[in-house]
């Protein structure tokens, strides 16, 4: 089997947000290494609205499936599951979720409306597309303002967080103008959990991974935003520590498991996934978000995951490939 390791264009050094966008090249390079040291013939295709040039270098290279490691198409998070679509259309197996789990998780406001419908605890929101704002100044504070479209934490900071009406009707205006339709959510001030599932047909739940603010000062809240994931020089990226607590109380391990479990099968996830989970000082979880594909970096959130369970890297793309070989022969 011939796999095309399909990956979005990045966005050029210095540009906004630009150390997300090129992580995708970290992925591209660890995963092309470990198809190679399994002697998988494949080749890295970057992908963009030429889906004609897609499509020809297809068919030229004889692509019998893909590994799909798009997050944007010309760094639009909007068209995140454009690339799956084209995949579907072409009849060409790939790994991850499918066109539609991609767009409804990524989508803020969608996602949270399907988790309210399913009866999932997720924090308050209000939604805003610009003009009037005075609906939103009722909202309880303190609250965090979250760009409806983006990943990767982007617009996600200490200054999201609003605790006065001033505040957030001097600050949203800015922000919708930098990043457009926007999420106003309840700040749920508590710890946080991410639990990674892995697995096809059906996914296993992967130890629990907790994020570790101790060492966070008090004037900081407790988030893990785009400077705690991307910025090296920032006090939050060498600050924000994941660890895999060992002795959660029993119930709340196994309240954490289904809740991850279930909300990775209400959005239809493939092969992958992280939940992110919150947990008040009352105890009752809360879903964040739910991120199908998410980033497999050797030094990512769910690369960890597995590796306490002692997989190696490449014993990780070995198991994407059995997915590939299993969807191609059905």
């Amino acid at each position: 089997m011939k796999i095309a390791i399909v990956y979005n264009r990045p966005a050029e050094t210095g540009s906004a947000n630009w150390q997300s966008s090129q992580d995708v090249l970290l992925q591209v390079e660890a995963v092309q290494h470990s198809l190679v040291e399994l002697d998988v013939d494949c080749l890295a295709v970057p992908f963009d609205r030429d889906v004609s040039a897609f499509a020809a270098i297809v068919k030229k290279e004889k692509i019998e499936a893909v590994f799909n490691l798009c997050e944007s198409v010309d760094d639009d998070p909007r068209l995140i599951g454009h690339p799956a679509a084209v995949f579907e259309l072409l009849g060409l197996p790939f790994t991850g979720s499918g066109s539609i789990a991609l767009m409804l998780s990524t989508d803020k406001l969608l996602a949270k409306r399907q988790l309210t419908a399913a009866g999932f605890r997720t924090p308050g929101y209000l939604a805003y597309d610009g003009g009037d704002i005075s609906y939103l100044l009722d909202f309880a504070l303190p609250a965090i303002i979250k760009p409806r479209l983006e990943d990767a934490s982007i617009g996600i900071d200490q200054e999201s967080i609003v605790f006065k009406k001033k505040e957030l009707k001097e600050k949203i205006p800015v922000f919708f103008k930098k990043y457009g339709p926007l999420l106003l959510e309840q700040f749920i001030d508590g710890r946080e959990f991410n639990v990674s599932l892995f697995g096809y047909p059906a996914a296993r739940i992967l130890p629990v991974a907790e994020i570790d603010f101790s060492s966070f000062p008090k004037e900081l809240q407790k988030i893990v935003g785009y400077r705690a994931k991307w910025d090296e020089e920032a006090f939050e990226y060498h600050n924000t520590r994941r660890i895999f607590p060992q002795k959660l109380p029993q119930l709340l391990e196994r309240n954490l498991r289904k809740v991850a479990s279930g909300a990775y099968k209400l959005f239809m996830l493939r092969d992958y996934g992280r939940i992110d989970l919150r947990m008040d000082d009352l105890g009752k979880i809360y879903v964040l978000e739910a991120n199908a594909n998410p980033c497999i970096s050797p030094d990512a959130g769910f690369i960890a995951a597995a590796g306490q369970c002692r997989m190696t890297y490449t014993d990780i793309i070995r198991d994407f490939v059995a997915f590939l070989h299993d969807r191609a022969n059905k």
